[in-house]
């Protein structure tokens, strides 16, 4: 590892002008501090931060750090929770932003600033730098939306990095899913550039390259543009919050909800008490709408839409949401203990300050793990009873996407516990959580934040000897340079 020389800096700065580089203790240096503290883990101090704004300024920026054994950071919104976009603590790590990097090179499609729009195709081209909700403030006046629904803010460079999945995977699936093509840089010799960015939703005629990029944390490439398949804007939707009898019977509400209500179920998410509660604390403002405010052990929050307006002859969503609900209370084993129908955006913000609300509950030891669907439910019931036991005064704060199997499996511990002193009571804590969901459910330790320093040792653990091995060929063949701390061989 090679750290940077002043005439690398004045180097990198011809590349990307005074604009483009922030250098540490000179002019703007406390501009550094963004860049390396994370919003959960994994803050460190870096040697610079480089700002390119076009692809072939990255390009440039990586075949020099190449050529010199510069480790480069890449970091998109610094808005992950696994520690992969700051560097680490020696200094000698710069940061790759794509603060900048927000423009397109493409002219073949429709031009709205610097996303270009091909409603034909169904599609946006879009630099890896631009916001999520920039992208669908640019979209929602053309009556679409890029299907990615996030409690943050993420650059699209990270959320096709980390293969992003959201609140309505169950409808949209996640961002490989929704990811057409991508312009990809190299950290070799040449910053060799790779355009995989013809749009196409059917292509056969060989590897489909651009998803060796989506999900790997960037260490095999540097994602500077993207086109993103993108759907109609819903003009209905409702929402009711559920109460399963017992969370046996939280699957049977899925499956029942699915088998009546097909493609119009947009949503199926679970929120335990503890989660819920800890959000009412942090935001006051949030409505309780549950009687008397006791709040149940688990709530399911539902969601239907549609990406048409109400026909006149047509079944409002309303009234299908009731007409299911009536139908599955009618059950001889009705799964249903109550619901509430009531207004999506109240019971969406409930849903957006969980992440928030746990955070500020305690120290907060965080998984984002995932199940076979039959399995999370018999995840929770094994932990309820054996965590106490074994880590007794540690709360479960626990919400996630039932749908599709996945769990943000939050646990509080009083901030003045004394077992925080001991330096080795949270990594016990996590590797026994974690060999649970692995050994015991076969479950993944990282369902949608792909890898960083936080389960760098997990995935080294649980990657088979022979999968690390064709990793680390595949890497030395794509980019030989030094992209971030994640090492996958």
């Amino acid at each position: 590892m090679t750290s940077p020389t002043p005439q690398d800096l004045d180097t990198l700065n011809d590349i990307v002008g005074e604009k483009g580089l922030i250098r540490p203790g000179g002019h703007g240096g406390d501009d550094l501090v963004p860049y390396e503290t994370c919003v959960r883990y994994g803050s460190g101090q870096a040697a610079f931060v480089v700002r390119p704004a076009t692809s072939k300024e990255v390009s440039r920026v990586l075949a020099y750090c190449h050529g010199r054994g510069i480790t480069l950071v890449p970091q998109s919104g610094n808005s992950g929770l696994v520690g992969a976009s700051t560097p680490d603590g020696s200094g000698t790590q710069g940061v790759l932003s794509f603060d900048r990097l927000t423009g397109t090179s493409e002219s073949d499609a429709t031009t709205y600033g610097q996303i270009l729009f091909d409603e034909e195709n169904r599609t946006v081209t879009v630099g890896a730098g631009v916001r999520l909700s920039d992208l669908n403030a640019f979209l929602e006046p053309k009556g679409y939306v890029f299907p990615i629904d996030l409690g943050a803010d993420p650059r699209i460079g990270g959320m096709i990095a980390t293969n992003t999945g959201g609140a309505r995977f169950l409808r949209y699936g996640d961002v490989r899913q929704n990811t057409l093509g991508v312009k990809v840089v190299l950290a070799d010799e040449a910053g060799t550039e790779l355009n995989f960015m013809s749009g196409l939703r059917k292509d056969n005629t060989g590897i489909d390259w651009k998803h060796l990029f989506i999900g790997t944390t960037g260490v095999l490439g540097v994602i500077t543009e993207a086109v993103l398949n993108v759907v109609r804007l819903p003009q209905q939707s409702t929402a009711a919050l559920l109460v399963p009898r017992d969370e046996a019977a939280v699957l049977k509400l899925l499956l029942e909800m699915e088998e009546r209500c097909d493609t119009n179920l947009t949503a199926f998410e679970g929120m335990s008490a503890e989660a819920i509660r800890a959000a009412f604390d942090h935001v006051p403002s949030l409505r309780n709408p549950f009687p008397g405010g006791e709040i149940p052990n688990y709530v399911l929050l539902v969601e239907l839409s549609r990406t048409w307006a109400k026909r006149d002859s047509e079944q409002s969503l309303d009234e299908l949401m009731e007409v299911v609900l009536a139908e599955i209370w009618e059950d001889e084993d009705a799964p249903l203990d109550n619901a509430f129908i009531g207004r999506p955006e109240e019971m969406w913000a409930l849903r957006h300050a969980l992440s928030e609300g746990v955070k500020h509950a305690g120290k907060l030891v965080a998984f984002d793990v995932s199940f076979r669907r039959g399995d999370l439910m018999k995840f929770r019931a094994f932990m309820a009873k054996e965590l106490p036991e074994k880590f007794p005064n540690v709360r479960i704060c626990d919400f996630g996407h039932v749908g599709d199997g996945g769990l943000h499996f939050n646990l509080s511990i009083p901030q003045d516990d004394p077992r925080l002193d001991d330096e080795n009571f949270i990594p016990s804590l996590r590797e026994w959580v974690v060999q649970i969901v692995v050994e015991k459910y076969n479950g993944s330790f990282s369902a949608e934040h792909a890898i960083g320093r936080s389960n760098q040792g997990f995935y080294d653990s649980y990657t088979p000897k022979k999968v690390k091995e064709l990793a680390a060929q595949i890497k030395n063949v794509l980019s030989p340079g030094n992209l971030g701390d994640v090492k996958l061989g």
